[in-house]
């Protein structure tokens, strides 16, 4: 494999000094052009050239284009390029470096893309952090944990995304501080979704008060974790979220009122049976099932005639539950 600093002098492959003119042509359209199809070779070979000219090529297209075909590869000089490119000038190019972090596997990559999560522009701590998520990489949980606290919303949020897939139980009280007072919707429902890694009632207070936030996206979340965290406690706030003035929140919370099979939400999931949604009538059925109580089949039978398939589908499951 050539070195990533050679140059075409060190290459002896035909077709990729065959692309040499046509990838030092003065025209942006022909060089970038050209960069697809040395990507499509799919030669270490051409890595040289592709990080050369995401560095150095005066045009923003083909910057971005090279950042874009960079993807695929996690040599530590392809990751520290794509980081630079973090800061460069052009929005595209910028946005495509993000993009290709972003789906990196390696824990080498991970560890070159930490020192970014401190750097003082805040859409590259963003993207360092959204690549960091997925990595699960043990050391970017103390950077985590310090920008929860960050003064962009952006940063904060990819900060619980990464906390949540590490499954951080050091940070719930953090996460919760955010489920129920941080400025941002977007920070509170990522935060509220991360509380499902507990299973204990350390985390209710704060799921509760999100299944009273003002925005339905944070009561929507703050329903589907409640049913995560599994305890049978969440089961009064769970039925009051039946009355939700937005459908979303109901349907997650009728979800996990039939996951926590609790008996006391009976009438309020046979009163959702009757809904005009049909979304929130199935997932009722279902709920029915689950609960086991023999006390629903005389509505689980009424109801089996629905005009929606899918319903009639989940009454029959339930049906089969009970009897």
């Amino acid at each position: 494999m050539t070195e990533l600093n050679a140059t075409f002098d060190d290459i002896d492959h035909p077709q990729i000094l065959a692309l040499r003119p046509r990838l030092q042509d003065p025209d942006p359209g022909v060089r970038r052009i050209a960069l697809i199809e040395l990507a499509d070779l799919e030669d270490p070979d051409g890595l040289f050239w592709l990080v050369d000219r995401l560095r150095d090529d005066p045009a923003a297209e083909v910057r971005a284009e090279a950042a874009s075909l960079l993807e695929a590869w996690e040599d530590t000089e392809v990751v520290q390029a794509l980081c630079a490119a973090l800061v460069d000038p052009q929005l595209n190019v910028r946005e495509a470096a993000a993009q290709s972090l972003s789906v990196l596997k390696s824990a080498e990559a991970g560890r070159e893309i930490l020192p970014w999560t401190r750097h003082a522009d805040a859409s590259v701590r963003t993207a360092a952090f959204r690549a960091l998520r997925e990595l699960r990489l043990i050391d970017a949980a103390p950077l985590a944990l310090l920008a929860l606290d960050d003064v962009d919303p952006a940063v904060r949020r990819e900060a619980v995304g990464v906390l949540g897939w590490l499954k951080q139980l050091d940070a719930l009280e953090a996460l919760a501080r955010l489920a129920s007072s941080d400025s941002d919707t977007d920070v509170r429902r990522a935060a509220t979704g991360a509380l499902g890694l507990a299973s204990d009632e350390r985390v209710l207070p704060a799921l509760r008060q999100a299944l009273q936030d003002q925005a339905w996206q944070v009561r929507e979340e703050a329903a589907t974790t409640l049913g995560k965290v599994g305890r049978v406690e969440a089961g009064p706030a769970l039925v009051e979220a039946l009355a939700d003035d937005y459908w979303q929140v109901r349907v997650r919370a009728t979800r996990s009122l039939g996951r926590l099979r609790y008996g006391p939400a009976l009438q309020g999931l046979l009163g959702t049976l009757e809904h005009s949604i049909s979304n929130l009538r199935k997932e009722a059925a279902l709920a029915l099932g689950e609960l086991g109580d023999k006390a629903a089949l005389a509505s689980l039978h009424a109801a089996q005639n629905d005009s929606d398939p899918e319903v009639r589908k989940a009454i029959r499951i339930a049906l089969a539950q009970l009897q």
